[in-house]
């Protein structure tokens, strides 16, 4: 819903809301403004106030047509005549001076209004200014949020990297011992002199288990640099 503020040539007054505005005498000397308008304006400038714009009433003159009967009533009248031009006088002179002040109140009016527009430019100025210099601290911000991000990024790859080398290095020589405890065991099975069945059965054995352990860290190897190229490949 939309506020008015208003100023009666003195103070500010507000916010009202249009309903508010019909108890606060606006008449179309008041200066109004509303979130939106570059500077104030009066109330006769606004359309929707104008309904609300106590009207200044006329005054009301009566005039008499006095009747000449006597030359005593005829110099009466002249005197009359006189004091109405003096009367006269006396009210284009009032009127006069009421222009004066008028045209005083209306350019102090105008002058409170100008201080109020450059006020009011002032603090958007200075509210833009203020803006601009916190979406700069939130673009810098981001900017360095990013480039932690990267390095963050970086030292992770060249970590997995690193270790993705050794876990290669360790899968080749496992295999590389595996061959050698292969061929020991293809050995021990045709090796028959200076030896009982019970020891070749036990050197099988040994060896057995040494196949089977070498098969279990090889393959132990193998998931983990499955593993590794996986999380290098969510790393952006």
């Amino acid at each position: 819903m939309r506020t008015y503020y208003i100023n009666n040539g003195k103070e500010n007054g507000g916010p009202f809301t249009l309903s508010e505005l019909k108890n606060q005498l606006i008449d179309k000397s008041t200066l109004i403004w509303f979130e939106g308008m570059d500077e104030w304006k009066y109330a006769t400038e606004v359309p929707e106030l104008q309904p609300l714009i106590i009207p200044i009433s006329p005054t009301i003159k009566t005039e008499t047509t006095p009747k000449i009967t006597t030359q005593e009533e005829a110099s009466k009248k002249r005197f009359r005549i006189k004091k109405s031009y003096y009367y006269l006088g006396l009210l284009f002179l009032a009127i006069f001076g009421a222009v004066l002040i008028l045209n005083t109140i209306q350019t102090n009016k105008q002058k409170e209004l100008e201080l109020l527009n450059k006020e009011t430019q002032f603090s958007n100025v200075k509210i833009e200014i203020q803006q601009k210099e916190s979406n700069e601290d939130k673009i810098q911000r981001e900017i360095q949020k990013r480039i932690q991000s990267q390095n963050d990024a970086k030292r992770k790859r060249d970590s997995i990297t690193l270790r993705i080398e050794e876990v290669k290095t360790l899968i080749t020589q496992n295999k590389a011992t595996l061959a050698t405890i292969n061929k020991d065991l293809e050995n021990a099975k045709e090796y028959k002199i200076l030896r009982s069945e019970d020891s070749k059965e036990e050197q099988i054995n040994i060896l057995q288990e040494k196949i089977n352990n070498s098969n279990k860290t090889i393959d132990k190897l193998d998931n983990e640099l499955n593993r590794l190229f996986l999380l290098l490949e969510t790393i952006h």
